[in-house]
Formats: structure tokens, sequence, C-alpha cells
């Protein structure tokens, strides 16, 4: 039994008393009403209700249930979903049952509460929207319409249909919900009733009364065995493209992800990172010698692909986000401009904003990324541990582009490159409750006593740039002052 009808039986038979007596959530009638104009109201005022609504056929209007054939049923449903398609706007979807009540066979016919608010009758303005009060429906006033109009909620991307409409085996053949699961740290149902169930509570299916369903976006982009089966996102699995020297004349090797970012993740970040991984292969200069060591901080590397599979915009045509191995950088980019309240050299430290909530929520929840803000300050901690060079952030009208840099004494920085790295060094010590000094700088920088003058001089040349502050106005000591973001 659908489990809707469950709870229309009770509303049912709570209406009918005795006393009999109409609620808000269900209606009667003895057959189909003439009046095609009244049926929309209902209609509209169902979807605007909390929870949605009845209709139910075969009760008098002094609560008795008559009952109603077959033939009389088929019709009335046919007629309440033309009613639906065509009498409001937005359009409204029913479903349907016939039951057996008190030993007589009603139609019950299911209205939802609608997502996007308000339902009024087509072709009318907005205030020709209805609700349900006192048992019966009644045109909503101007504050009600506004108030419908504050609890309407356009569909976010993750919660729109990923595929056309499947049975249970398919959606369940299509995710690999058994890995995800893992990853929640939940239990595995033991059958596929309770899987679909669970896989819908988490927005991952959109499950229909009747059987089957669809998979949602975020199902298929978070769980995805085969994203090559979702036509809107086949050519959304992360590329790692290699390179052979530092531009994109010649690449080494290429691959592309199949499945969906959630299950694949740490798949990915071994290519990249594991103890075969592509970038564990790579080469450093040290002491005269070509050496392979670790050159980018796991860290660094692991938040960085999290926020770029994260924050790309979907909506943007083309491929998913991509990693570029050079043999002097790490380039990770992904589809996208920066949101309006973003600015690139605001990103360390920023509030955690994303469009893509919904996906963000369950990476945070499968412990991929931390939804706290606080991923690119640990990249950039580890970066500097490491002494390279400052992080670099790009962004164009439709891509977002981080570059990690290998490894390259302050000699060899570029100016430019030398203030980004004071002025992140600032924002790092800030987000950590602390200040930069000229001794922080230094050993940041890994410059030495001796070089002191040259960090002062960065640090000048920042301040005249507008990159950094002195903490203290007041202070008249240079050999003790402590500076922070210009923003700060």
């Amino acid at each position: 039994m659908k489990p809707w009808i469950t709870k229309a039986i009770e509303l049912l038979s709570a209406s009918l008393g005795p006393p009999a007596h109409e609620l808000n959530e269900i209606d009667w009638k003895s057959e189909l009403s003439p009046n095609r104009q009244r049926l929309c109201q209902h209609l509209s005022a169902f979807s605007n209700h909390p929870g949605g609504g009845y209709l139910v056929f075969g009760v008098d209007g002094h609560g008795i249930p008559q009952g109603i054939d077959g033939p009389a049923a088929e019709v009335i449903v046919n007629q309440v979903a033309n009613l639906g398609r065509q009498g409001v706007e937005p359009p409204v979807a029913i479903d349907h049952a016939m039951v057996e009540v008190r030993g007589v066979s009603l139609l019950l016919v299911h209205i939802r509460e609608a997502t996007i608010k308000p339902v009024h009758i087509r072709g009318q303005s907005l205030d020709a929207a209805f609700i349900r009060s006192g048992g019966t429906t009644r045109e909503a006033s101007r504050q009600e319409v506004g108030m419908l109009m504050l609890h309407s909620r356009t569909p976010r991307w993750e919660d729109l249909h990923a595929t056309v409409l499947l049975s249970r085996s398919d959606i369940l053949a299509r995710l690999d919900l058994a890995t995800l699961l893992k990853l929640l740290e939940q239990p595995e149902p033991t059958d596929e009733a309770s899987l679909m169930s669970w896989a819908e509570r988490e927005r991952l299916v959109a499950s229909l009364p009747a059987g089957g369903g669809y998979i949602t976006n975020l199902g298929a982009i978070a769980a995805a065995k085969n994203l090559g089966e979702f036509p809107d996102l086949a050519h959304r699995g992360t590329r790692v493209i290699q390179y052979a020297g530092t531009d994109k004349s010649n690449s080494s090797s290429e691959r592309e992800g199949r499945r969906g970012y959630a299950v694949a993740f740490q798949v990915l970040l071994n290519v990249l990172d594991g103890p075969n991984g592509l970038l564990r292969g790579l080469e450093a200069v040290i002491d005269g010698l070509r050496t392979k060591v670790e050159i980018y901080p796991s860290i660094a590397v692991r938040e960085i692909v999290a926020n770029a599979l994260i924050h790309q915009d979907f909506t943007v045509p083309g491929g998913g986000p991509m990693i570029e191995i050079f043999t002097d950088r790490l380039e990770i980019s992904n589809p996208g401009s920066l949101l309006p309240s973003k600015t690139l050299d605001r990103l360390i430290g920023a509030q955690p904003e994303s469009r893509n909530e919904v996906l963000a929520r369950l990476f945070r929840r499968c412990r991929i990324c931390e939804e706290r803000g606080s991923g690119l300050v640990k990249a950039g901690l580890a970066i500097e541990a490491a002494g390279l060079p400052p992080i670099r952030f790009d962004a164009g009208p439709n891509h977002v582009k981080v570059t990690l840099f290998g490894p390259r004494p302050f000699a060899d920085m570029t100016q430019v490159e030398r203030l980004a790295a004071c002025y992140q060094h600032a924002v790092l010590r800030y987000h950590s409750n602390s200040v930069m000094t000229n001794s922080s700088l230094r050993e940041r920088l890994r410059l030495t006593e001796r070089q002191r003058r040259t960090a002062t001089n960065l640090i000048r040349d920042a301040i005249d740039a507008g990159l950094i502050k002195s903490a203290d106005p007041d202070s008249t000591s240079l050999r003790f002052s402590e500076y922070v973001p210009a923003w700060a």
C-alpha cells in the first residue's frame, strides 16, 4: 500500500466522525462537480497547504460514505488530472487509489504540497491563490499570498532529476550506495525497500508512490557507478592530466573519472598522492641533485581538490573539474565563476558558502570536507610549512583555478610572488589568532637573520601595495612591529 493511503484513511476516519466534519487536509465529494473552477480552487488550496491534502469521492455532504464505481472513478481521475495540468500554475500532479471504507468503495485523490508557491488559477495573477481554512477552501488574502511566497522554494540543482523514470532495481543498480553508507558510517539496510527509503531521505532519489522514481543530480554526482549513464553529467568526471614539461605541448598521461565524486574521492586521491600516485613521481632539485620527493603536501591537495568538486557551477556547459600536473606546478580548476560575495584575495579563511549546499553538506558528513571555511587555511599552512611559493588563485567568467608551485627559493620568486607570500602569511597568522612579524616572515620564506633587511623591505612594499598594515598604528618600533592583513 502506498504510504500516503494510510494517512488519508486515518484523516478520513477522523473526519467522518461522529460528528462528521471536513478537515483542512481533506474534502469530501459525492461525485465530480460540473464546476471546474471550484475543483481548480481545491487543487490550488491543497497544493498550498503544508503536507498537501486529499479529495475523497463517494461521500455525500453529510459525511456518509455512499461509494463510487470504477468507471465513474476513472472519469474523475482523468478530469482532475487534466485540471491539475491545465487549470492551475505551477501545474499540479495527483495520485489516486480506490479503498474500501465502511463497506463501500471510495476514490482518494492525493494532492502533494507544492514546492513553488503560491499555486494559483492559471491565467490569473498570484492573488488568485487559495488555501484551506476551517475545513473549507477560500481565497488567500494578500498577506497569506506573501507568506506562501516566503515558504516557496526554488528547486536546487541537486534536487533536479538526472534520469527518466526508472524502476527501483534500475535505480539501485546505477548507484554505489554501499560505499556511500560506509563513508557515512551507517549500517546498510537489509532490503531494497529500506535502502530506497534511506536514499530518498538523503535526497539521492525521488521516489513515486506508485513505485520506482528518479535519481537526482545529487545521487548521480555523489554516488554514480558510471556517470556516463547520466546524459547531463557524462562529462562531469574529474580529468587528471600529466604533462612532460612546464607547458601543455606534450602530455604523458590522461585519466577521466567515471564514478560519483563521493564514492570515488579516495580513489582520486590515491591516483594523485597515493604510494604510486602521479605526484609521488615528481622530482625536485635538492643540494644540486634531482630527487623524487613529496612536493605538494597531501592536506593541501586534498582540500583544494575537494573545493573544486564542491564549488563548481553545474550550470556551466562543458567538462568538469580538471587537475593538471606540470613539472613545476599543480593546477586545479573547476567550472564556474566566483560567487558574487567572494574575492580572490579573501578566499583563505572566508566564511563557508557554496552554490551547491546540499552536496557540500553530504561531503562534510562523508568526512571529505569540513564545511567550516578552514580548508584553504589548512592548505596554506601546509604550503608554508613545506617552504613552497604562495598559492595562486585565478578566476575567469567561467572558471576558478588554484595553482600550487613546486620548490623555488626566495631569490627565484618574482616580486608579485613575494608580495603574495607576505600577504598570505599575514592572512594565515591572522586566522590562527596571531600576527605576522619580521621573524615569522623570514621563517616562512626560509630567510636567515642576516636577511632581516630583505624581509623589512618586503613588508614595506606590502604595506605600500595596500596588502597589510601595522597591527598597532601607534607603534614606532620597526624591529618588533606586528602586522595584519589590510582588511583586518
